[in-house]
């Protein structure tokens, strides 16, 4: 069951609009949020990826749009997720978190994920 606070909700009129292959891009995206913390990137790399779902990239970043995430929150929720495996300085953290070869959150996003979790 996937919590409020990492799934805001789907807007159902805009939901409604998207196509058969955006509609499971969206089931998709949903499951990977309730497993992980992801970027708005990150999961639409992941569902567009060869290497993960394989769904066209305009049909993920559809699906992921339709979804009102709290991206702040998935920040947290990764950086709370390095620091289980980790240490990690404050820089370095958000480093982790913003890089194009990391999770992909935006600046704001990894900084305030490493500052929720007392990196910083």
């Amino acid at each position: 069951m996937l919590s409020a606070a990492v799934l805001l909700a789907s807007s159902s009129s805009y939901a409604q609009e998207l196509n058969g292959p955006q509609k499971n891009a969206a089931r998709s995206a949903k499951l990977y949020l309730s497993i992980s913390g992801f970027s708005r990137d990150g999961l639409i790399e992941q569902l567009s990826s060869l290497y993960g779902d394989g769904y066209d990239y305009v049909d993920a970043a559809a699906a992921v749009d339709s979804l009102a995430v709290d991206w702040n929150f998935q920040a947290k929720r990764s950086a709370e997720q390095y620091l289980s495996m980790m240490g990690f300085s404050c820089n370095s953290l958000i480093e982790q978190l913003s890089s194009a070869a990391g999770d992909k959150y935006t600046n704001a996003q990894a900084t305030y994920g490493a500052q929720q979790v007392g990196a910083c």
